[in-house]
Formats: C-alpha cells, structure tokens, sequence
C-alpha cells in the first residue's frame, strides 16, 4: 500500500486510491471489530492489544457474531484493509 505507516505488530495505517482518483484513509482495522477491551480505550486502536485481552474474544458490530458480514472469523489480524467488509475506523472520527 502506498503511503502507509508500519507498527511493531505489522498492522499499518495508510491511504488507498480509488478509480476516480478519491483518496480513503485506511486504519489497520475494521471500523466494526469490537471487544470488551475496544470500550475502554480513548483512541484509535493501532495494534492488536488494542483489541484482545485475555480471552481474545472479539465480535464483529455488524452481525453482532465472531464472523463477519463476508462469513470469515473476526480477529484483529483478520479485519484488515482488503477483507470484504472492511470499513476504516477513520473514516468516522
């Protein structure tokens, strides 16, 4: 991706282009990952840590379920930049 920042887990932040040339700024997540630990942070999440305590349970917003709206498994790792469903966190702040 280009323009893109890296963080110490891998995860990375960044802007993609679309067809018509509109510029989307990308988080490393899904805007609709959630988690207990989501709640109690007052930041944009920018590593997995963000998201996963100790039962490394995460649910996904929209389907209220561990799988997302595409079927997959919701998971820090898994809801990035390129999945189906993604939709940047940025994108609502």
């Amino acid at each position: 991706m280009a323009n893109e920042i890296n963080y110490d887990d891998g995860s990375s932040m960044g802007t993609r282009v679309d067809s018509s040339g509109s510029v989307t700024l990308e988080s490393p997540f899904c805007n609709s990952l959630r988690s207990k630990k989501h709640f109690m942070i007052d930041r944009l999440a920018t590593d997995s840590s963000d998201y996963l305590d100790s039962s490394n349970h995460c649910w996904c917003r929209e389907t209220q379920l561990v799988v997302g709206p595409d079927g997959n498994r919701v998971h820090p790792t898994r809801c990035s930049p390129g999945r189906s469903c993604y939709s940047s966190a940025i994108e609502n702040l």
